[in-house]
């Protein structure tokens, strides 16, 4: 997937994001009004209370239709990751309203039940505008939830449930008014406390989850199994260990220790990373960063010292010169190494060296060389192996 490719998604995400909510708000804003109106007419405050509740989700909207725009911002020095964080944080707030609104249901039924014996006439229309929202609302509702599925917008499915939560009150509002008009009062904050108790669940559902994000939780088991799943079949993949995962938004990061066979060369090192790197895109559309660490052992295990051996050990340049000095013997000829390639290997606390001569450089006496060799072997035990390839021929 290309840097453009991700963009280009991104920006169409957030217009959809922008053109669902837009939307949302037209729709409360004439909602809002229309209850006002009859409710002041047919004398149901709860109308109007269901008002004041329509237009704080105004409030909700305008948060959702800029989170969604700054959330969709590319990374910059300050967010290298990108700002998807913003929607997460959004949706935590939006989670804790719908809390405070369940809380607030709940509380308010029972100062209603303990208050049955107040009645207030009610005209009929204002059942039909509770209905009428009621069903506007519930519509509402379910579109903008289908459209957080679709493009895997949690800070549109809080706000899809928020729009539930208006439904739920015009419907604790209808049964409230037929309840009145049908001689059944206590149907209103009897329903409100049940629909009081599903908003508040929901509320904290929403909120924990953002902060679980927040706090950088990772993947569930079932869905690391199958990234696991998916590196460990990729070819040249030995091993797997560290797989560490967190979200961002709709987004995936994750990265890994890949173990290789450690005798292949940087670049084929390089071409299974890469190839890791697509299975996962192409297996996994989720994720989106993907961070790939060659190891050449599972340096997990034991005590730690086979990942900090390799810091003990001699680098390249100090090698060469030992070899070099190996290779001349007696001559003192160690100004330039006679060797035309060096390979080396570091692993488990031991360097493997592999030599590779020139045609014009070969050995004059191998079986001398072999002697000292081993000789040098016994002398330096942070050396395991060390082999010579003469060629036959120039």
């Amino acid at each position: 997937m290309s840097p453009l490719a991700s963009g280009d998604e991104s920006t169409t995400r957030a217009r959809a994001i922008r053109h669902v909510t837009l939307l949302a708000i037209v729709t409360n804003a004439a909602l809002a009004l229309g209850q006002i109106a009859v409710g002041l007419f047919a004398h149901a405050f709860s109308l109007v209370a269901d008002a004041a509740h329509t237009l704080s989700d105004l409030v909700t909207d305008f948060m959702v239709l800029a989170a969604g725009r700054h959330g969709a911002d590319p990374a910059d020095l300050d967010h290298p990751y990108g700002h998807g964080r913003i929607e997460t944080a959004a949706t935590l707030l939006l989670g804790a309203s719908l809390a405070a609104v369940g809380i607030g249901f709940l509380w308010t039924s029972g100062i209603r039940l303990q208050h049955m014996d107040v009645q207030t006439p009610l005209h009929p229309a204002a059942l039909a505008m509770a209905l009428l929202t009621l069903t506007v609302k519930e519509t509402l509702s379910r579109f903008t939830l289908a459209a957080a599925r679709r493009l895997r917008a949690r800070l549109l499915e809080a706000n899809a449930w928020h729009a539930r939560s208006d439904a739920a009150s015009s419907l604790v509002v209808a049964i409230g008014i037929g309840g009145s008009l049908a001689g059944y009062p206590f149907l209103e904050p009897l329903a409100a406390a049940v629909v009081g108790f599903l908003i508040l669940r929901m509320g904290i559902r929403l909120a924990w989850d953002a902060v679980r994000e927040l706090i950088d939780t990772g993947l569930p088991p079932e869905e690391l199994a199958r990234l696991r799943q998916t590196i460990a079949e990729t070819p040249g993949v030995v091993g797997l260990h560290e797989l560490r995962t967190r979200r961002m938004a709709q987004r995936v990061l994750c990265d890994a220790h890949v173990q290789v066979d450690p005798r292949i060369t940087v670049s084929e090192g390089h071409y299974i990373s890469n190839s890791v790197v697509a299975a996962i895109r192409a297996a996994h559309p989720d994720v989106s960063e993907v961070l790939v660490h060659i190891d050449i052992e599972d340096d997990t295990e034991g005590d730690g010292q086979a990942a900090s051996g390799g810091e003990q050990l001699l680098p390249r340049d100090a090698v060469i010169a030992e070899l070099a000095a190996l290779i001349a013997g007696n001559t003192g000829n160690t100004g330039v190494p006679p060797f035309q390639r060096l390979q080396l290997h570091y692993f488990d606390r031991h360097i493997e060296a592999e030599v590779y001569f020139a045609p014009e450089a070969r050995p004059a006496d191998p079986e001398a060389l072999e002697r000292r060799t081993d000789a040098w072997l016994a002398a330096h035990p942070h050396y395991r192996k060390i082999a010579y390839y003469i060629p036959l021929a120039p």
